[in-house]
């Protein structure tokens, strides 16, 4: 297993698998729709599957791969999707054999000079590599602004220093393929009080929170919402907007 693979997730797998928000079907619509075929694709750094599953669709095969077995153990199985534990930077997948690789909210832990390494590697001749993540929700104003305070103000100094490219929007990433230009693409879900904390507790930031302090700073948050979402069984409109890099190898 490759050195370089930071855990920050494994822990919280299982919270992982039922918080994390699932991407839309149309991103997975469009990918398949710029790939130069629909055989094989691979999800690096898959987690839990979440993307995987989603280019299953359209794609005759899918390598989903992560070096966290624990992040493996709670992937949802599927007839076209191989779960693998192999690390970003050493594939052991053949060379030309891929025609959609992907990266979800994951490309930020990679050691990029290895990883694009191995992606040029493993892609075919005009294959395509897409790598997206998202930042902050939003739901109504005064519950932004609580989140907001809790991901700058409480959990903000626990975040590793890779958190500063999501903050970025990728912009800063360093992408040498050949561009593709993107459309605009968002997560959108229904989700309870309790769901909303469920997810943030899937922070890596929070985790490290509370292994630093021995507390949990979620029921505070909690409490501060309650003054805002005054029943914890109505379900709200949560929306992240999707920030989406494309390129292509060359033919």
């Amino acid at each position: 297993m490759n050195e370089t693979f930071k855990d920050h997730f494994s822990a919280q797998a299982t919270d992982y698998a039922r918080f994390r928000p699932n991407y839309p079907a149309e991103l997975f619509a469009w990918l398949a729709s710029i790939a130069p075929a629909r055989g094989a694709a691979w999800d690096c750094g898959t987690g839990n599957g979440q993307a995987a599953i989603g280019l299953a669709t359209h794609f005759d095969s899918v390598i989903a791969a992560d070096p966290s077995a624990d992040q493996l153990a709670n992937a949802q199985p599927h007839p076209k999707v191989s779960f693998r534990r192999t690390a970003a930077e050493s594939s052991g997948l053949d060379a030309a054999s891929i025609d959609l690789l992907t990266v979800a909210q994951a490309i930020h832990w990679f050691d990029l000079a290895l990883f694009y390494a191995e992606a040029k590697r493993v892609l075919k001749p005009g294959g395509v590599i897409a790598v997206w993540t998202y930042t902050l929700l939003d739901v109504e104003a005064g519950v932004d602004a609580l989140i907001t305070d809790f991901y700058r103000n409480v959990v903000g100094p626990y975040w590793p220093p890779e958190r500063k490219m999501v903050d970025d929007r990728y912009r800063s990433l360093p992408f040498p393929f050949e561009p593709v230009a993107t459309p605009n693409f968002a997560i959108s879900t229904e989700w309870t009080r309790a769901d909303l904390l469920g997810y943030l507790g899937t922070w890596s930031a929070t985790r490290a929170y509370m292994k630093e302090n021995g507390a949990d700073p979620l029921p505070e948050l909690d409490r501060r919402l309650a003054t805002l979402w005054l029943d914890p069984t109505q379900k709200k409109t949560l929306r992240w907007p999707l920030h989406l890099r494309a390129g292509r190898t060359p033919q």
